[in-house]
């Protein structure tokens, strides 16, 4: 028998057969290279413990240390990218005790029927412990040609009938010192907002908490990973700390009631699982936003039909400070409201999202509003009805503490109003209980067929894939921090793309046209200006994933003195918010990028620069053969202008772009 052809046991506590007794010296043999040479020169064929992906090239391996801790490496081309590290949970009231492997269950190449998925193979660990309880504990491994992913999971079991977790004891510890971009945090409860820096491995801070993804260089050429989760549910978001010289280890997020615990839970019929712990890797580091693991490794749709389900951008009149030209008194009233939607239908918007202000606060501005009325001036189902006359659809601002215990409510009135979505904020928690509350939140959203976009929350853990209503979300520092501070640099600008980007959906609220050198920027609240260029500006619309973008400035930005839209501003209208094939091209690791995304027979291309002068060469060898003609938008003569060029192209051609500091470039793309 052969573990292709059936479930291999291993436990020593049976009559073995010849077979069986040559698969414990393979799996007791395995353990000593694990432990002790460090890089065993076998095959995942041969090694009865290792999973291979379909392509050859990402190998995930389990194994035991010593104690009886179950433990991993993740290899790429034959080397660790991780090296051997536990896997585990400490419990609240006691410790697992040693661990015995009993079973190895292999499946082959495996793609999920309701999406185009990447194909995997996967290794399923059986364990238990070999004294006590016996309680028991599985290890599910997959490997894909772009990364690898691990689960714990916890069978229904007699010896469980409620369980409480006090941490995992995962780590990932890295084989030398890496290079990273890494965003910390000091408490469990923030914003997820904020820089990922340049920092190595070994300097990042003990006691920190470290924001995912986690994106790293190796050292071997362009090799690059990022670190993230997946599948989160019943269960907290986790954040890294550092362990170790240089690696790190998944820090749960603790139940805000009890700090001393992190999961607490009654085992369904499945068992408990754990997270997808995602290991995201890339020749170079440019194709990391290529990569969709965290969205192929959460569970599929749970809507049913969801063709009401529509993508597009969005006017947004928060960012400006309600400016409307034209409009007498602007600010929280009907008036200016028209303004932005007449603003959307003629840009062909499909959405306006309307921000903070426009729901009753009896209690005054600092208590929360009552969102199932309007302040005086504002007539939401009236605007909602105008626009619909437009081909336009209305957004609603909530802070998550109104929507609490009335979603079906709240929800249905919102459907009689015609509203297309709420834009939920604050929340800035991801322990188990607010995890459960994002599941609940996003499926009784869809029962009154709204598109929900949230704000003030963690970042992507691959929930728009089980919920196609859930849009975009923050978890980024975006445009907004130009009103109040100078930390959304270019350079900021381009390490998102590098990391925060790859993971998942992202409303970062670009477009703004304000545009000055960093020097001569101010920091305010009414008509803010942005350090970047202009074609900087719109590059972020490829760049950026979000399946809802919202133009951050106000309709005159966007027009000339005679009111005519700009030339930028029909990049605007042409470029898409969803996208059939994606390309990390070209770039420099926190430096520049250039990333091509496709919608239908169209491709665009945008790319970014830091605060430094530089000339790159961006190949086209993403498109089909034939002849191609392009259109760019460059940088100009100052951070306002964007110059236009054209002309014919190939998939031999290799574009040489001149980028000013903080500046970049969009390309369309279309067959001759």
């Amino acid at each position: 028998m052969t573990m292709s052809q059936a479930t291999a046991r291993v436990s020593g506590d049976q009559t073995l057969d010849p077979e069986r007794g040559k698969w414990i010296v393979r799996c007791s043999l395995w353990v000593i290279c694990f432990l002790v040479l460090g890089s065993c020169q076998r095959t995942p064929h041969d090694n009865p413990l290792a999973v291979a992906s379909p392509d050859g090239r990402v190998e995930v391996v389990a194994g035991r240390l010593p104690g009886g801790k179950l433990a991993i490496r993740v290899r790429h081309d034959g080397m660790d990218v991780i090296a051997p590290s536990t896997v585990g949970w400490r419990l609240a009231a006691d410790e697992f005790g040693p661990l015995v492997i009993t079973s190895v269950q292999p499946r082959p190449s495996v793609a999920a029927p309701d999406r185009t998925a990447l194909p995997y193979r996967e290794l399923i660990v059986a364990t238990r412990e070999g004294g006590g309880a016996r309680r028991q504990v599985n290890l599910r491994l997959r490997a894909y040609d772009t990364g690898a992913a691990f689960r714990l999971e916890l069978p229904r079991q007699p010896a469980f009938g409620r369980v409480s977790i006090a941490a995992e004891t995962t780590e990932l510890r890295f084989p030398r010192d890496y290079a990273c971009l890494a965003v910390r945090h000091s408490e469990y409860l923030n914003s997820h907002e904020g820089d990922y820096a340049a920092v190595s491995a070994s300097a990042l801070r003990r006691g920190a908490l470290y924001d995912l993804p986690l994106s790293c260089r190796t050292g071997r050429g362009g090799e690059t990973v990022a670190i993230a989760e997946s599948g989160v549910e019943r269960y907290p978001g986790a954040y890294l700390v550092r362990a170790g010289a240089h690696g790190v280890a998944v820090r749960l997020t603790p139940l805000p009631q009890n700090d001393a615990i992190a999961v607490s839970a009654t085992l369904p019929s499945t068992g408990l699982l754990a997270p997808w712990r995602v290991v995201m890797v890339a020749d170079r580091p440019e194709q990391l936003i290529e990569n969709s693991l965290v969205a192929e490794l959460a569970p599929p749709s749970r809507i049913g039909d969801e063709r009401w389900v529509r993508p597009g951008k969005a006017a947004w009149a928060w960012w400006a400070g309600l400016d409307a030209s034209g409009v007498p008194n602007a600010g929280y009233n009907d008036a200016t409201y028209r303004r932005y939607i007449d603003f959307a239908a003629r840009l062909g918007l499909p959405y306006f999202v309307i921000d903070w202000g426009w729901a009753a606060r009896p209690n005054g501005d600092d208590e929360l509003a009552d969102i199932t009325r309007f302040r005086p001036d504002v007539d939401i189902p009236a605007l909602s009805r105008y626009a619909a006359a437009r081909g336009v659809r209305l957004w609603l601002w909530t802070n998550w503490k109104t929507v609490n215990g009335q979603m079906d409510e709240v929800f249905a009135l919102y459907q009689r109003w015609g509203i297309a979505g709420i834009k939920v904020d604050y929340v800035y928690r991801q322990d188990q209980v607010a995890i459960g509350w994002y599941h609940r939140l996003l499926a009784a959203a869809a029962r009154h067929k709204l598109m929900v976009n949230i704000h003030g929350s963690p970042v992507p853990r691959g929930l728009e894939r089980t919920y196609p209503n859930f849009l975009t979300e923050e978890g980024v520092m975006g445009t907004e921090y130009n009103k109040w501070s100078r930390k959304v640099t270019a350079g900021y600008n381009v390490r998102l793309a590098y990391t925060r980007a790859a993971i998942g959906p992202m409303d970062y609220a670009p477009g703004a046209f304000r545009n000055v050198a960093p020097a001569a920027f101010v920091a305010r609240k009414k008509l803010p200006e942005v350090m970047t260029t202009r074609a900087h500006q719109l590059a972020m619309f490829v760049v950026y994933p979000s399946p809802l973008q919202s133009l951050a400035d106000a309709p005159a930005a966007y027009l000339d003195d005679r009111n005519r839209p700009l030339p930028e501003t029909g990049f605007l209208r042409l470029v898409p918010a969803t996208w059939d094939e994606t390309r990390g091209v070209a770039g420099a690791w926190g430096k520049w990028i250039a990333v091509a995304r496709r919608s239908g027979k169209r491709w665009f291309v945008g790319v970014m620069n830091d605060g430094d002068v530089r000339s790159v060469s961006v190949p086209l060898r993403f498109l089909a053969p034939g002849r191609w003609h392009a259109t760019a938008l460059i940088d100009g003569d100052r951070p306002t202008v964007v110059a236009g060029h054209e002309g014919p192209v190939s998939p031999a051609t290799s574009l040489r772009i001149p980028l000013h500091a903080t500046g970049g470039a969009v390309l369309v793309l279309d067959p001759a």
